[in-house]
């Protein structure tokens, strides 16, 4: 076995699976109910910081749950061993559930993960999220597409593998495309000033969702030369997402009857959910 040790591994014992579940924004109501079914299956958790407390609790009671969070410059376990642990709990023959926020083939890491997992023969399975930019503009009412402000969308990290900064703005000059911005809010100043440097007019409309689709979901709202000094006064938390282009002028015309911009949505009683099998349905009953 290698690197990943023998004292869980039986020899002959079947291999387990490996399912790769997006937790979505943190809201557990928007979770999937195929990933519900399974996280109540799983042996063995492994989950990130951005996955929310209330959908960690809708995991099997009895499964081992591990945290290996990531967010910016603060790794609670680096990539390899993280994969590490996937391997090594699937080849003991647990059912593993590796628990991503958002949708984990989005700026997740989900393919190098995966990549590990097949080296080693263990069969796995991915369950989609709502990513953040979904959520985002779903709650805020801010359309990714419309077709009168934006004919595409792009979707953007704003650092690098090796954690230097994206700076392809020449990439980014089409008023006509929807940008998101994933990760960026810490170097929202420079983002704005060097897309703007590189030809971008400086009135366009630009958007940060601060906790997006939570009941902590907080919006501001300006232009790419102005949204960094309202942010350098507001203070808004990551995580956050940044939306730049025309569509961005949509959320004025919505806001005063959008639930989810004003914070008046429903949100869920997870430990009602938990308790209730008729507000979960077991899909394989359905069926």
């Amino acid at each position: 076995m290698g690197q990943y040790g023998t004292e869980n591994v039986q020899t002959g014992n079947k291999r387990g699976t490996v399912h790769l579940i997006g937790a979505g924004s943190g809201d557990p109501e928007l979770l999937t109910l195929k990933a519900w079914r399974v996280m109540q299956r799983a042996e063995v958790v492994l989950y990130d910081s951005l996955v929310s407390e209330d959908v960690l609790d809708m995991c099997a009671s009895t499964a081992e749950k591990i945290f290996v969070g990531k967010r910016r410059a603060n790794h609670a376990l680096p990539q390899e061993s993280i994969n590490e642990l996937l391997v090594k709990h699937a080849l003991a023959g647990k059912m593993v559930v590796r628990l991503k926020g958002g949708d984990p083939f989005i700026f997740g890491r989900g393919g190098e993960e995966l990549q590990e997992v097949v080296r080693h023969g263990i069969h796995f399975e991915t369950i989609p999220g709502i990513t953040a930019a979904s959520a985002a503009a779903s709650r805020t009412g801010i359309p990714l597409t419309h077709r009168d402000h934006a004919q595409s969308v792009k979707f953007v990290t704003a650092c690098k593998k090796n954690g230097a900064p994206n700076n392809d703005y020449s990439e980014l000059m089409d008023s006509s495309q929807t940008v998101v911005f994933y990760m960026g809010l810490h170097r929202l100043h420079e983002m704005t000033q060097g897309l703007i440097a590189s030809g971008r007019d400086s009135e366009t409309p630009f958007a940060i969702i601060s906790h997006a689709s939570m009941p902590t979901q907080q919006v501001l709202i300006g232009t790419l030369s102005d949204i960094a000094d309202q942010q350098a006064e507001a203070k808004l938390p990551t995580p956050a997402l940044l939306i730049m282009g025309d569509v961005v002028t949509l959320y004025h015309e919505f806001a005063d009857y959008n639930l989810g911009a004003m914070g008046k949505g429903e949100f869920i009683d997870v430990d009602k959910v938990i308790s209730s099998n008729e507000l979960i349905p077991n899909l394989e009953s359905i069926a």
